[in-house]
């Protein structure tokens, strides 16, 4: 008889919103999912990141608007804290300076509150394996406002074709066998270009490489 395989531990989630409201529902929809398990709940800021130090969740679902401290100044502490936490951040507008300003601090998702609970639960599985996933109204803003550097040094083929797969919202694992390559040879690709680059994250990257015509806008949202 064969042995069954290890399943996977769901993905841990915190759930940070200062309405109480908003939580319970996204904690009775994301519940119907046997692969999350909500940890806990904020709800503010610096409730986030007290929650976070001592939960250490997988992906935190961050509320922009809120009392005391603000989701994008609570998402950039703790991508310093944590930075093996993702940041999805979920708001109920696309204002310039939130979409902008949550990419900035280290939010790798943008999501609208009026997303499907099965678009923001693909969002929170993908957030987990380190994949960008970005409302399509909010990646045309960001691409058409996106400012970076001049390239320190030029992209060797391997890496351009990284940049490309990353801006499709592939994880390391998914690049890595498309390649043929190992997962420890795809991050140091990824951090290499990172650093050309001069960019801080792979949501960044995403952006430069939609920005500079890499990878297409449609390619990216699929």
């Amino acid at each position: 008889m064969s042995t069954p395989l290890p399943s996977t531990p769901p993905v841990r989630v915190l759930l940070v919103d200062d309405h109480a409201v908003v939580r319970q529902g996204l904690r009775l929809f994301l519940g119907l999912d046997p692969d999350i398990e909500v940890v806990g709940e904020a709800g503010n800021g610096e409730e986030a990141l007290s929650e976070a130090e001592r939960l250490m969740p997988d992906v935190v679902v961050m509320d922009l608007m809120m009392p005391v401290m603000d989701g994008i100044t609570a998402t950039r502490a703790l991508r310093r804290a944590l930075p093996g936490t993702e940041v999805i951040a979920l708001t109920s507008t696309l204002e310039e300076h939130k979409v902008n300003g949550a990419i900035e601090a280290g939010a790798i998702s943008y999501m609208l509150k009026d997303a499907s609970s099965d678009t923001l639960a693909d969002a929170i599985h993908a957030a987990a394996r380190g994949e960008v996933r970005l409302h399509p109204e909010a990646a045309r803003r960001l691409v058409r406002d996106f400012r970076s550097a001049e390239m320190r040094e030029t992209l060797t083929p391997k890496e351009t074709i990284v940049l490309q797969l990353i801006a499709r919202g592939r994880s390391n694992r998914d690049i890595a066998a498309d390649q043929g390559v190992s997962e420890a040879t795809v991050k140091t690709h990824v951090s290499r270009l990172l650093s050309k680059l001069e960019l801080d994250s792979r949501t960044q990257a995403a952006l430069y490489a939609l920005k500079h015509g890499i990878a297409s806008l449609d390619g990216a949202e699929g």
